[in-house]
């Protein structure tokens, strides 16, 4: 969509009263199936690493800028580094036992121009492939637009980072394009993967998680009846 202006050229659409968005405030986001609490370095660090240590020899790190960490005290170090950033609100992602599983957090906020991403996503075993992975990327999604009103969300990762990519079309995300050789990591280049969300997507967006994360969609064993995209079609329909 695009406007003219006196010069007959297109210009972008109007943002009528736009004013810059609050950044997210230290809240708790709650779910059915699960928590995501402000992260504390105290509370969260040490059971969080545990958690991230199940099953994992490393292979979770091979595609973030850090990682593995060697002990706690690292990782605890990092978090500490990573979650004073000016642009960063980190949350644990608790299950319904108030155990931390995961992480997630919100960075490159401008609020300025109404965008923010979702990162420094790391998941348990525990975490992977349950209701409670997809609620808490509904929860940050539905915090960012409908209380905060960014009007663009995005997810950014490794090009090679095949699972992350997925999950990100699986949500909902756009892909917008690669920037090459965007970053070197662990001495080793990165093509990053954009993708994104917008405002005026979010509403049907929003019906057809709800729709997947009700628990009616879900057997005894906690296993999906209609799959995330399936709920998708047909909310579309």
């Amino acid at each position: 969509m695009s406007d003219k202006n006196k010069f007959n050229q297109h210009i972008g659409f109007a943002v009528n009263n736009w004013i810059p968005r609050a950044k997210p405030n230290k809240i708790t986001l709650k779910g059915q199936y699960g928590v995501l609490e402000m992260l504390e370095i105290n509370k969260h660090a040490a059971k969080l690493f545990n958690a991230l240590k199940i099953d994992n020899k490393g292979e979770s790190w091979t595609y973030l800028p850090y990682g593995p960490f060697e002990n706690e005290k690292e990782f605890s170090d990092w978090l500490q580094k990573a979650k004073s950033e000016p642009d960063v609100v980190f949350y644990a992602i608790l299950d319904k036992q108030s155990n931390p599983i995961g992480i997630s957090g919100y960075l490159r906020i401008n609020s300025e121009h109404g965008t923010i991403e979702v990162g420094h996503l790391h998941f348990s075993k525990r975490l992977q492939k349950t209701p409670a992975a997809t609620e808490a990327m509904f929860l940050m999604m539905q915090y960012a637009f409908e209380e905060l009103g960014y009007r663009r969300y995005e997810w950014k990762c490794n090009s090679l980072n095949q699972a992350s990519c997925a999950a990100a079309l699986r949500l909902g995300f756009k892909f917008e394009g690669t920037f090459r050789q965007s970053n070197v990591f662990k001495g080793r280049n990165r093509d990053t993967n954009w993708y994104s969300i917008i405002d005026s997507e979010w509403p049907a967006l929003k019906e057809k998680f709800v729709r997947w994360l009700n628990p009616d969609n879900f057997d005894k064993q906690g296993n999906q009846i209609t799959r995330l995209q399936t709920a998708k079609q047909e909310a579309d329909e």
